[in-house]
């Protein structure tokens, strides 16, 4: 069922015994596509109530709260360049809380076909994480000869996939957050195959549409996505294959996919289009029960999108903008033109295995420069280095508590790397404030 992927999406809160089961099983029950169940699911007749809520505390070195003169405006603004001036940064303390509900229905239907429907939403901080986008709202039709197919709201393999069970597992959202990937699927189709033995492993093989805000005519949104997983014994490895067209442009992986902008018929007429791409190549490996190594390699690439005032007045509304020239010109004349850009980031993980409730991890994410025609600086020449060693321990019955060290490492002082969606992104120290800076996070996280 679909919910399995976003129970898995909060936090890795499984035991931290020796893994057991090969790594393969593990990926497919985590992508939903398995059949293992939560021991501490709630469950009546054919509906279920699955999820998890988790409370964060961090302390960052070099931080700076709400120095940006604009706080509410886009990075990809130029009046949001501008820092406080005479603004104190240092010590900033930060909480957060979450919650993720999923609602989930399943019914065996004859011929061995199964249908299951699934309606989940994440809350942070008592608002809804994604304003105006629901996490998942899906229905499934499966096969064990034919495969499934699902149609609906739900996560991206691009973002998924690379959040958990990847990145969060090694303490580095930095990487499966950011680049040019879209999140959230808001009005999709997706065909997942049964497993297949290839090349003395099991593979699966998936394909997506999204058709994205449908009341876009001129600029019509579009998103497909490939995605293959591969395993053999304690080696798996994943590719994600995604190209949006005119979604929102931006550089946080975790966005629904959508349209340019939230007003289609104010602004379909006004506005050029945008596409964004990105190809990601995972994978994990067991080095016999203690250990298991893991990593990452994703290319971005952005068309770069114009920027357009939308509206007059004091509260002028604008479009989504993506590696601007501000107050300059393309060969047509046409001001503010976007520039198309290429980048390249890294992820690597170890975790050890401890004790059967212990699983001490350590990981590291390298976002990079940027490849562009620009000729105004927007983060282009920028990099960033974030790295993380923790351990999680498991209380019991869907609880556990974790803590890390963390710290960033940018390339230079100023504007943050493209793949990056704020300037404070993943570790509230800000590349134009601080080259460097460090934090102690700490969390509890129950997994109903």
């Amino acid at each position: 069922m679909q919910q399995k992927t976003h129970r898995s999406t909060g936090s890795d809160t499984r035991a931290a015994t020796p893994p057991r089961r090969s790594l393969l099983t593990l990926a497919l029950c985590v992508a939903g596509l398995g059949t293992a169940t939560s021991a501490h699911a709630f469950e009546w007749g054919n509906f279920s109530l699955t999820g998890f809520a988790k409370a964060t505390v961090s302390r960052a070195s070099n931080g700076c709260d709400n120095c940006q003169r604009e706080p509410d405006a886009s990075r990809q603004f130029i009046w949001a360049d501008d820092i406080v001036f005479g603004r104190e940064f240092g010590a900033l303390t930060s909480d957060s809380w979450q919650i993720q509900p999923v609602i989930g229905a399943k019914l065996d239907l004859p011929q061995g076909f199964k249908a299951s429907a699934t309606y989940s939403q994440r809350y942070r901080d008592g608002r809804a994480d994604l304003p105006g986008v629901v996490y998942e709202r899906s229905a499934t039709l499966k096969h064990e000869y034919y495969g499934s197919l699902t149609i609906g709201n739900f996560p991206s393999r691009a973002w998924n996939r690379s959040d958990f069970p990847y990145a969060s597992d090694i303490g580095q959202t930095a990487f499966s957050d950011s680049g040019a990937a879209y999140g959230i699927l808001t009005k999709a189709v997706r065909y997942t195959s049964r497993e297949l033995f290839v090349a003395d492993g099991n593979l699966v093989l998936e394909a997506t549409y999204d058709q994205g805000d449908t009341d876009f005519k001129r600029n019509k949104p579009a998103l497909y996505e490939l995605w293959a997983l591969w395993g053999r014994g304690p080696l798996v490895v994943e590719a994600v294959a995604q190209s949006g067209k005119n979604g929102p442009a931006g550089s946080f992986a975790k966005a629904g996919f959508t349209g340019l902008t939230p007003f289609p018929q104010r602004d379909d007429k006004q506005l050029g289009g945008n596409r964004q791409s990105s190809f990601l190549v995972l994978g994990k490996y067991q080095i016999g029960t203690a250990y298991e190594v893991s990593g990452g390699l994703r290319f971005n690439r952005w068309s770069g999108a114009y920027a357009v005032q939308l509206t007059q007045g004091a509260q002028a509304q604008w479009n989504n903008p993506f590696n601007v020239n501000w107050n300059g010109f393309d060969a047509n004349g046409v001001p503010n033109p976007g520039y198309s850009a290429r980048s390249t980031d890294m992820m690597l993980g170890l975790r050890k295995y401890v004790n059967p409730k212990v699983v001490a991890y350590s990981g590291l994410t390298y976002l990079g420069k940027a490849s562009t025609a620009n000729p105004s600086e927007r983060g282009q020449s920028n990099t960033a280095l974030f790295a993380t060693l923790g351990g999680r321990y498991t209380i019991g019955d869907g609880l556990s508590v974790s803590a890390s060290v963390n710290g960033v490492w940018y390339g230079r002082k100023g504007l943050a790397p493209l793949s990056m969606p704020a300037h404070n992104a993943f570790s509230n120290i800000d590349s134009r404030i601080a080259q460097r800076g460090n934090w102690l996070a700490a969390e509890v996280n129950y997994r109903f």
